[in-house]
């Protein structure tokens, strides 16, 4: 059983590190991989770059969008995989055998998840995200904050459902949750799947973005339940830099 598996990349001006992107999907030993790539119409060379490898992709889109999520969208409307896994400019898949070993975990899983290796702007490793992937999973498991990447979780394509474009920064939270609350097998892969580069998001966008990932937990989780895990992230949070502070010093 080698189910298909549509990556898409989505990118816009980052030709610094797409190459990087789609070396570690197209060098993948796992055989049934369909390479989708949606471009922004980027200006800086990333089109050409991607030109290079335009007869391994599957499809190659480059034209304007009204961003991440619209991009998004328009990658899924063209995967024809039984999963789908979203691995974004700048990020990787682990290794070159990981999809492999991702389907040789279990049989038929609804979803697969798996670690996250976070990356600087250097390329070097930085180690686990401070979000460990829980042991189970289902949709009540991001709760206290979103412990599985969007970049380590590979989700049976029937199950999902375009990207709600209402959501600027936060939409691959409910995305993802969506699909969790329609599936009954999710598979913990215990492998790393992916590694991370870490953004430098501003300030006002990052604020942004907590206020509308507060907004998606709590149609989930009801507001009153979500406030209050919220003051246990934060409290968690405040643990966890005394920790390492005191590590470092």
């Amino acid at each position: 059983m080698h189910p298909k598996l549509s990556v898409i990349t989505i990118v816009y001006n980052n030709v610094a590190a797409i190459e990087r992107t789609m070396l570690s999907v197209l060098n993948q030993t796992y055989q049934n991989i369909e390479y989708i790539v949606i471009d922004g119409n980027s200006s800086d060379g990333t089109t050409e770059l991607i030109g290079k490898y335009k007869d391994r992709l599957a499809k190659f889109v480059s034209e304007n969008d009204k961003g991440i999520y619209d991009a998004m969208n328009k990658g899924l409307a063209l995967a024809t995989g039984d999963y789908v896994l979203f691995m974004n400019s700048g990020d990787e898949i682990y290794a070159p055998e990981t999809v492999e070993e991702v389907f040789a975990s279990a049989p038929s899983g609804d979803i697969y998840y798996g670690e996250t290796e976070m990356y600087d702007a250097d390329w070097h490793s930085l180690g686990q995200r401070r979000h460990e992937a829980p042991e189970k999973f289902d949709w009540h498991s991001f709760k206290y904050g979103m412990n599985v990447s969007h970049q380590a979780i590979y989700i049976k394509r029937s199950l999902t459902e375009p990207y709600d474009l209402q959501y600027k920064y936060s939409a691959d939270i409910d995305w993802i949750l969506k699909a969790a609350k329609k599936s009954s097998n999710i598979v913990n892969t215990h492998l790393y799947v992916a590694k991370y580069l870490v953004g430098g998001m501003s300030k006002q966008k990052h604020l942004e973005s907590l206020k509308e990932r507060f907004r998606i937990l709590s149609k989930y989780y009801g507001f009153i339940p979500n406030l209050f895990n919220h003051f246990l992230i934060a409290l968690n949070l405040a643990f966890y830099y005394i920790k390492h502070r005191r590590t470092n010093d």
